[in-house]
C-alpha cells in the first residue's frame, strides 16, 4: 500500500512538474489579449526611448535649441514617468483587485496625453518637463504590471493545477510578443516621421495605445461587473 501510495503522490508531483504546453498555456483566459496589449505599449515605449531626444532636439523647446547631451537628460522623465507608473499601477490594482480595468483606464488616459505633449510639449521647459512624465506614467504604469505581476497571475491559473512551469511559459509569450512591438515601433516611426511628418507618427502612437486599451476592455468590464455586483450586495445586507 505504501509503494501505491507513493507511486500515485510521485505521478501526481511528476505531472506537476512537467512543462505546459505552449498551445495550453496561450489558452489561458487573459493570456491572448495581454500579449496584443503589450505588443502595442511597448511599440510606443521602445518608440519613446529611441526617437524622443532626436524628435526634442529636431522640434526645440520654446522656440530654442538644445544640444543632444540636454535632449537625451529630458528625455529620461519619460523614464522617470516609468517608476511612478508602475508604483501607482501596482497600488491601485492591488486595491481594486482589477488588474485589467486599471491598465486600460491608463492607457485610455494616455491617448488625449499623447496630444497634448505633441501640440504643446515644444511651448515651454515646463511643459515639456510635466507631460514627459504625464506620458511615462500612464504607458509604461501598464507595461511594468503586465510583465510583472499579470504574467504570475495567469501563471496562477487554475486550469494549471499549480503548475510553477507555467509561469515561465506564460511570462514568455507575453514578454515575447511585446518584444515583437519593440522592434516594429522604432522601425514604423523611421517610415511615418521622414514621409508623413511628426503629426502622423503621433496619431499612430496613439491609434496603439487604443488597440492596447481595447484589448483588455472586455476583462475590464468584468471587472466593473464583479464591482457593481459587490456593491449591490453590500448594499442590500
Amino acid at each position: 500500500r505504501r509503494d501505491d501510495k507513493s507511486t500515485l503522490v510521485g505521478n501526481d508531483q511528476e505531472k506537476k512538474k512537467k512543462a505546459v504546453n505552449f498551445f495550453r498555456a496561450l489558452l489561458i483566459p487573459g493570456v491572448i489579449e495581454y500579449s496584443l496589449c503589450l505588443f502595442f505599449v511597448k511599440l510606443v515605449t521602445y518608440t519613446f526611448l529611441f526617437w524622443l531626444p532626436y524628435y526634442i532636439t529636431s522640434n526645440g523647446i520654446g522656440g530654442r535649441s538644445y544640444p543632444k547631451y540636454q535632449t537625451n537628460w529630458l528625455s529620461t522623465l519619460y523614464d522617470v514617468g516609468d517608476i511612478i507608473g508602475g508604483i501607482l499601477c501596482g497600488l491601485v490594482s492591488d486595491l481594486l483587485k482589477a488588474r485589467a480595468l486599471t491598465c486600460a483606464v491608463m492607457l485610455y488616459l494616455a491617448i488625449p496625453s499623447l496630444y497634448l505633449y505633441y501640440e504643446f510639449g515644444d511651448e515651454s521647459l515646463q511643459s515639456t518637463i510635466l507631460l514627459l512624465l504625464l506620458c511615462g506614467t500612464l504607458i509604461n504604469g501598464p507595461y511594468a504590471i503586465i510583465t510583472t505581476a499579470v504574467s504570475a497571475d495567469l501563471g496562477n491559473h487554475r486550469s494549471l493545477m499549480e503548475n510553477q512551469n507555467a509561469k515561465a511559459t506564460v511570462t514568455a509569450i507575453i514578454d515575447g510578443t511585446g518584444s515583437l512591438g519593440a522592434a516594429f515601433g522604432p522601425l514604423l516611426t523611421g517610415v511615418l516621421a521622414d514621409n508623413f511628418g511628426w503629426n502622423v507618427t503621433f496619431y499612430m502612437l496613439m491609434c496603439s495605445c487604443f488597440i492596447a486599451a481595447l484589448m483588455l476592455s472586455r476583462m475590464a468590464v468584468v471587472s466593473v461587473m464583479k464591482g457593481i455586483q459587490w456593491l449591490h450586495t453590500r448594499l442590500r445586507h
